[in-house]
């Protein structure tokens, strides 16, 4: 992507290099035992057989993709960040464009957009949902209206995903943005009161929802932020192939089991991230 012109944003938290803390925090209503399971990326097998089903209101929209296993980052003096600094750079750009198209958005329906803030931490640390864990990818917490990126994922994004290049890395920052968006919006407390009501496998289906129109929405930034270049089409549809859930449940465990889907199939989400991007409306991305 092109977006050497971008302001950086100044909604953002280094805390790399920092002990957080491990805890629970936010709101537990439903008796989930952790908070933050379905606001993930994606979420670890493990953690679906221990924690089994959560509704999605305690802690916002998931995320793109399941994280691997613990990180390892060479040893740093306590309180030293441990961020690249052109890694931050292009965050903050991509941060300081959501910014700016979301503000025009909102602006021209007369609302005002109020920015998300982005904390970028390793390993461990503590977030107002509960414990923020590398392993289980980025998200998105409502209660403090913040989105948690361990940057170590953007490696495993190019490695063990396949999906190189600046694209994937902004799509998964804006499809966060997309989630705080429809926090803003209102769509997350309908959701939860659809989950509230449903069966299980209902309650996945609305989360598929919410997770397909933030890929829209990521694809309205990208194509609203005219910093789109030759190529950048192609890593955004390989990003948003291999993280469809029928895909990551065939590699883990052979099989796949659509009742359980709370991302969307690769195609599916190749095909919200499409829409967003070819109309540039965030109408067009329907919950």
């Amino acid at each position: 992507m092109r977006l050497g012109d971008e302001p950086e944003s100044s909604n953002f938290e280094d805390r790399t290099g920092q002990s957080g803390g491990f805890g629970l925090g936010g709101g537990n209503a439903l008796g989930c035992l952790l908070p933050l399971v379905a606001s993930r990326f994606g979420i670890v097998g493990i953690v679906i057989l221990l924690l089994g089903y959560c509704a999605l209101s305690q802690f916002g929209g998931g995320g793109l993709l399941t994280g691997g296993g613990p990180t390892t980052t060479a040893p740093t003096a306590a309180g030293q960040s441990t961020l690249d600094p052109q890694t931050k750079h292009f965050m903050l750009e991509v941060l300081g464009s959501t910014e700016q198209v979301w503000g025009d958005v909102f602006q021209k329906s007369g609302q005002r957009y109020t920015p998300t803030t982005l904390v970028a931490y390793s390993n461990l640390y503590q977030s107002g949902c509960g414990a923020a864990q590398s392993a289980m990818g980025p998200f998105y917490c409502p209660t403090d209206q913040r989105i948690y990126i361990d940057p170590q994922f953007f490696n495993e994004l190019s490695t063990r995903f396949n999906a190189p290049g600046d694209f994937p890395t902004a799509y998964v920052i804006a499809h966060e943005v997309g989630h705080h968006v429809q926090d803003l919006e209102g769509t997350l407390d309908q959701a939860h009161n659809l989950q509230a009501r449903a069966s299980q496998t209902e309650g996945n289906a609305v989360q598929v929802r919410i997770e397909l129109q933030a890929d829209c929405y990521a694809g309205v930034w990208a194509k609203r932020s005219g910093g789109m270049e030759a190529g950048d089409l192609e890593e955004g549809m390989r990003a948003a192939e291999a993280i469809g859930d029928d895909t990551l449940q065939k590699e883990a465990q052979g099989r796949v089991v659509p009742d359980s889907f709370t991302h969307g199939t690769s195609a599916q989400r190749m095909a919200a991230l499409r829409t967003g991007l070819d109309s540039g409306d965030p109408a067009a991305c329907k919950f």
